[in-house]
């Protein structure tokens, strides 16, 4: 049977249709989701997209997490849900506390678009188990607020855990603390990373398909996990 993969789509989103194509080309059915409602529609993970979700007022995704559709997804995430946000989605998942931190302005205060190489650091993860520990990947990166802060216990915590999910090589593009590009719950089913990989799934569009990887790992672990 067909994983069915959710993708929301908030008011200012930009990304949402290009994910629900990552998730057809790794062989999974997309399911739109509206922020308006709080439905899931019985989807077996869910996409949270990059964009400016209500446009960015207050602090990125503070306004999102409040949305219909989010009451429903933080308590199916803390039941074991996998979710993945991306970019405008890393950002939300701290707002609504599944994940710790919070992504502020770029240091250097400038929108960076670039393609970056990540390193993977956790492959334990829903979201990165096709990963080989150490592999370095090359995503489009696209933020003015993608700098990763928080204070020095959370920050040894999640290297003490092994929840840095990946991190910024040759050179970080926003001022991200220890380079971290992504980070993962302790039960390794809620993943936020700040790059995007759901622009590197083409050869006609992306500078690498590495970014397939987050898509196809979440079909492995849907299939070993327990029914």
């Amino acid at each position: 049977m067909t994983a069915r993969v959710g993708v929301v789509t908030f008011p200012g989103s930009l990304d949402d249709g290009d994910a629900a194509r990552a998730v057809r080309i790794a062989g999974a059915e997309p399911v739109r989701l509206w922020h308006g409602e709080a439905d899931l529609r019985g989807v077996d993970a869910v996409v949270l997209p990059g964009g400016f979700s209500y446009g960015d007022y207050l602090r990125c995704g503070a306004i999102a997490r409040f949305a219909p559709v989010m009451e429903t997804l933080v308590d199916a995430a803390r039941g074991g849900l996998p979710v993945l946000g991306i970019c405008n989605g890393f950002q939300i998942l701290c707002e609504a506390h599944l994940l710790p931190g919070a992504l502020t302005r770029n240091q250097h205060l400038h929108f960076r678009n670039r393609d970056q190489a990540l390193r993977i650091e956790a492959v334990g993860t829903a979201w990165t188990n096709t990963f080989q520990p150490g592999q370095e990947v090359l995503i489009p990166v696209k933020n003015g607020e993608g700098c990763y802060v928080a204070d020095a216990a959370t920050l040894d915590q999640l290297e003490a855990e092994g929840r840095v999910v990946a991190r910024y090589v040759r050179g970080n593009p926003n001022g991200s603390q220890r380079d971290i590009a992504a980070i993962t719950n302790p039960a390794g089913n809620v993943v936020g990373i700040m790059p995007h990989p759901e622009h590197a799934v083409e050869a006609l569009t992306g500078p690498s398909l590495d970014g397939l990887g987050f898509f196809t790992s979440v079909l492995k672990h849907l299939v070993g996990a327990p029914a």
